[in-house]
């Protein structure tokens, strides 16, 4: 009798695991940072995952990210904007390179131009319409001059709408990551954003499990609190989607040789 009031007992104060909402299947996207092929081919994993576990409120994250260090950021914002049109259920969370790049190409403003291509917008610059020689000959100002006819007002349109985050169900989906002690509705966007150590190294619950990118991880980086999924698209040639469904969690991958 002693025994089995002890595992009724064991039984109603285990831990719950986090979960999103009966019916609902998530997939969340690190940081893609220009990488267009390895997105094309996590995609298709995602697809084919989502096909052979059966009918679901699917929906999709990217936490950010998107452009900047990779090979091709313009060919990722096409893609990303074509999925969005063919489906209402993706969603895009601003990271601080999407800030960065607004900044330069919105504003304009020489000093922000030099800040946003010593961390990538180089790379994003030439993923568009332009030679390295003409880009090479061009003297900030005039750079700042050219951006119009370089940048497709779709793309400013597209990221300018970007979500600073996402809740569903026992998870907060971010870029960067949150600032312990203040409430999930009271974050920043300069925290969401551009966060580190101070989110990365406290272990204190945050009320969500918080999934996020913007710092890289060899692997995926699986804590109490929150879930660390940007593996370094650009520099280790590996894209990560975390998956999550019920109180069910697994990862896709894709990966360069």
């Amino acid at each position: 009798m002693i025994a089995k009031l002890l595992n009724k007992k064991s039984k109603l104060f285990k831990k719950k695991k986090p979960s999103v909402p009966e019916g609902k299947r998530i997939y969340a996207i690190g940081d893609v940072h220009g990488c267009k092929s390895l997105l094309e081919d996590l995609l298709e994993k995602i697809n084919k995952d989502n096909a052979q576990r059966g009918a679901a409120e699917t929906e999709i994250i990217f936490l950010g990210d998107l452009i900047d260090r990779g090979p091709d950021s313009a060919g990722v914002l096409d893609l990303c904007i074509d999925l969005k049109k063919t489906n209402k259920s993706v969603h895009f969370l601003m990271g601080n390179h999407e800030e960065m790049f607004l900044e330069a190409v919105v504003d304009r403003i020489p000093k922000l131009m030099r800040f946003f291509l010593r961390v990538g917008g180089t790379e994003t610059l030439l993923s568009y319409d332009i030679l390295r020689n003409d880009f090479m000959s061009m003297d900030i100002e005039e750079l700042c001059e050219f951006i119009p006819q370089l940048i497709p007002q779709e793309h400013i349109d597209f990221i300018q709408n970007f979500d600073e985050h996402i809740i569903i169900g026992d998870y907060m989906f971010v870029h960067a990551g949150i600032k312990p002690g203040v409430a999930l509705d009271e974050q920043k966007p300069k925290h969401l954003r551009w966060i580190r150590e101070d989110f990365i190294d406290n272990k204190s619950p945050h009320g969500k499990i918080i999934v996020f990118g913007h710092t890289i991880f060899d692997e995926v980086r699986e804590k109490n609190n929150h879930i660390g999924i940007d593996t370094g698209a650009y520099k280790n040639n590996l894209l990560t989607a975390l998956c999550l469904e019920g109180d069910e969690r697994w990862y896709l991958q894709a990966k360069l040789q």
